[in-house]
């Protein structure tokens, strides 16, 4: 499902305009990636989604082509966990 498709059924299942619709998915987009850019707390849909800002360790790798050794520094990431609701809903049930 792409974002047209989520927007679509967001609406229709919302009884809303799809602009509406949209207005709110980018509302949405925007505040969990500001408050996960800050890093001090993480966002929680309850029973759906979790998001977190982690921070990665630097550390050694290597190149498979050449073997070479690769310093990768420092960083950060996000972290996405399943709620309940959603690991029922991938189970079929």
């Amino acid at each position: 499902m792409n974002r047209s498709e989520l927007v679509s059924a967001v609406s229709d299942r919302a009884e809303v305009s799809r602009k509406d619709a949209d207005a709110v998915l980018t509302a949405l987009a925007e505040t969990v990636g500001d408050i996960v850019a800050k890093g001090d707390e993480k966002v929680t849909i309850p029973g759906f989604l979790t998001f977190e800002r982690t921070h990665r360790a630097a550390r050694t790798a290597r190149n498979p082509q050449t073997g070479a050794p690769i310093d990768i520094p420092a960083g950060y990431s996000v972290k996405v966990s399943a709620g309940s609701k959603l690991k029922e809903a991938a189970k079929g049930k």
